[in-house]
C-alpha cells in the first residue's frame, strides 16, 4: 500500500518541482549538482586546492524553485516517471525509470530551521542509488541558500558528525569513503543536524528528523536492486 508522502503538505507545485530536481541532481543532469562518482573522478578547477571540490557543480535548489514557480497545477511526480513508492515516518522513498537506467532515493525535510528569521529556499536530503552507474547510498542535501566557498559546514547524528563538502547551494560528504558509516550512524539516530556558513556569513542550521530513515533506506535500496 502506499503511504501518504511527506511532501503531502506542500503545495503539489512545490511537490513536482521538488522532484523534478531530485530526478536530476541525483542523474546528474545537465545544470544540476554532481555525483560523489564525478566528483572523485573530476579535476579540480585551477584555482581550487583542495582535490576533492567538484570542479563544476552547480546548484540543484534553483531547480527545485524553478520547477515549483512553473508547475502550479502538475502531477506529484517527476522526468522518468519519477513517483512515490512509500512514506515512513518523516521519510519518502521514490523511484524513477529514464531507459535503462533507474534511481531509488529516499528523500525528507529539514523539521527546523535556524535562525527563523532568515529567508531561504527549501532544503532537502537524499540518498540515492543508482545501479547503472553502480552508485549506492549517495548522500547529498540542497541546502536551500548560497553556501560560502570552503566555509565551516558539517553534519551531526548524536555526537558523530561529519564534514561536509560545500559547493554553490550543494554540499555532499567530504570524504565519499564516509558514506557508509553515515548511513549506518543515520540509522541508528533520532535526527540529522546540517550547519553551514552561507555566502552572506550567517550561521544556519537545518534540523531533519530520521524517523522511518531505516524503513525507506532499505525500500529505496530493493526498488533499485
Amino acid at each position: 500500500m502506499i503511504l501518504a508522502s511527506p511532501l503531502a503538505s506542500l503545495p503539489r507545485g512545490l511537490a513536482a518541482g521538488l522532484l523534478s530536481a531530485a530526478f536530476v541532481f541525483a542523474t546528474g543532469a545537465p545544470g544540476m549538482a554532481q555525483s560523489s562518482n564525478q566528483r572523485t573522478n573530476a579535476k579540480p578547477a585551477p584555482a581550487r586546492a583542495a582535490p576533492a571540490k567538484p570542479s563544476a557543480a552547480r546548484p540543484a535548489a534553483a531547480g527545485a524553485a524553478a520547477g515549483a514557480a512553473a508547475a502550479t497545477a502538475a502531477p506529484a511526480a517527476g522526468p522518468g516517471g519519477s513517483s512515490l513508492v512509500a512514506s515512513f515516518g518523516d521519510w519518502g522513498v521514490y523511484a524513477a525509470q529514464s531507459g535503462r537506467s533507474k534511481i531509488c532515493y529516499a528523500l525528507s525535510q529539514p523539521k527546523e530551521r535556524l535562525p527563523k528569521n532568515l529567508n531561504r529556499d527549501p532544503a532537502y536530503v537524499f540518498v540515492s542509488f543508482r545501479p547503472a552507474e553502480n552508485v549506492r547510498n549517495e548522500v547529498a542535501l540542497v541546502m536551500g541558500f548560497a553556501t560560502k566557498e570552503n566555509g565551516p559546514s558539517e553534519a551531526a547524528i548524536g555526537s558523530t558528525s561529519y564534514a561536509l563538502l560545500t559547493k554553490a547551494s550543494n554540499a555532499w560528504l567530504k570524504n565519499p569513503a564516509e558514506e557508509g558509516q553515515a548511513i549506518a550512524t543515520m540509522s541508528r539516530g533520532s535526527s540529522l543536524v546540517v550547519k553551514a556558513q552561507s555566502a552572506r556569513g550567517n550561521s544556519l542550521t537545518d534540523r531533519y528528523s530520521l524517523s522511518g530513515f531505516g524503513a525507506a533506506l532499505e525500500r529505496a535500496r530493493k526498488e533499485c536492486s
